[in-house]
């Protein structure tokens, strides 16, 4: 595709479409499209969500898998759902069948009333705690042919061997939500990419921690003028007072730092293509950039000059938005190499 992005330092992500918002007996087919054009449009891979209201993402990494050359799925794994080794297995599986990489969303938490369902009532921090142990694992079941042990305050093993093994090469990548402390700490100590939910390029600090990716989770919608992008988000994004009572109600049974953060937040920033009204009115679940190319290019240019390099994009409403937001990601590098 003529739009790709043509420079590795940089890694895109589109997301999967969660299965709430599908419409009956058309979701299989949006989720293929949506990979397909993720793929065309020559992103990384794709975020695929979990949480106790959604179908499982393993079978819809699959179905992304049994539709795409490349593109390779970002599953997100909650440590509740599963024991560690259920992870590997699927891991090496889908890396067998497929003969591609799976990278891992690692999740400390999630709803409150999701997780007392489950009865997990560990704190928040010890989530990460727990996060570390379970990681670990992971990695190590994946990373050898031979059998492993752990003995952890969580978890134990003894001589755990994976078969089929995982192939050479096909390691997974990994993410840790980071914008708390100890979220940051977690992907530090099982080397995973931090990802936050950023606030204003301006407003974020450069990091000082050293052999930690970075990246972020934000939407695009860019035009050649800031009137023809706003009108399109504004349409694509009403506001709904619903909407806002329903992200209320989410906030008080969240636990997460960036959610609350995000909250307090107004939803427009002056002279700013930074925006939370789809946040805001419970349409998802990252801000987004708004306006035309340039702006919008700039405004990325200022992530990666910070140290952003991987960047997990909202879902996408067609192929076409892909060549859009590709287009701004064309101005961030030119300007990061200026």
């Amino acid at each position: 595709m003529q739009d790709q992005i043509p420079d590795a330092s940089i890694e895109l992500f589109s997301t999967c479409p969660p299965s709430s918002a599908a419409v009956q007996g058309r979701y299989v087919q949006r989720v293929i499209d949506v990979a397909r054009w993720s793929e065309e449009a020559g992103c990384r891979g794709i975020l695929v969500y979990s949480d106790n209201s959604l179908l499982d993402p393993w079978l819809l990494a699959q179905i992304i898998m049994e539709n795409t050359a490349t593109l390779c799925p970002l599953v997100a794994v909650q440590p509740v759902y599963m024991h560690p080794y259920a992870v590997a297995k699927l891991v090496a599986s889908l890396g067998h069948l497929y003969g591609r990489r799976v990278y891992l969303n690692m999740l400390a938490g999630g709803f409150k009333n999701d997780l007392a369902a489950l009865n997990d009532t560990t704190p928040h921090d010890h989530r990460y705690d727990r996060l570390v142990e379970y990681t670990s694992i992971i990695k190590a079941l994946v990373g050898t042919t031979s059998a492993v042990s752990y003995d952890g305050a969580f978890y134990k093993i003894d001589k755990l061997k994976l078969t089929p093994s995982l192939a050479p090469g096909l390691f997974p990548g990994i993410f840790v939500s980071a914008s708390s402390e100890a979220g940051l700490a977690a992907a530090r100590t099982v080397g995973a990419t931090a990802v936050k939910y950023p606030k204003p390029a301006g407003e974020e600090k450069i990091s000082s921690e050293v052999n930690v990716e970075f990246g972020i989770r934000v939407g695009i919608i860019a035009r050649a003028t800031d009137e023809e992008a706003w009108a399109i988000a504004h349409a694509r994004f009403p506001e709904d007072r619903r909407g806002q009572v329903t992200h209320q109600l989410a906030m008080k049974t969240s636990d997460s730092v960036w959610h609350k953060e995000l909250s307090q937040k107004s939803a427009e920033v002056e002279h700013s293509p930074y925006w939370l009204g789809p946040f805001q009115n419970y349409k998802t679940f990252c801000p987004y950039l708004v306006g035309r190319y340039e702006l919008v290019g700039d405004e990325l240019a200022r992530y990666i000059g910070i140290g952003y390099t991987r960047f997990i994009l909202d879902v996408p409403s067609d192929l076409e938005e892909l060549r859009h937001t590709n287009l701004c990601f064309q101005r961030a590098l030119e300007v990061t190499r200026w």
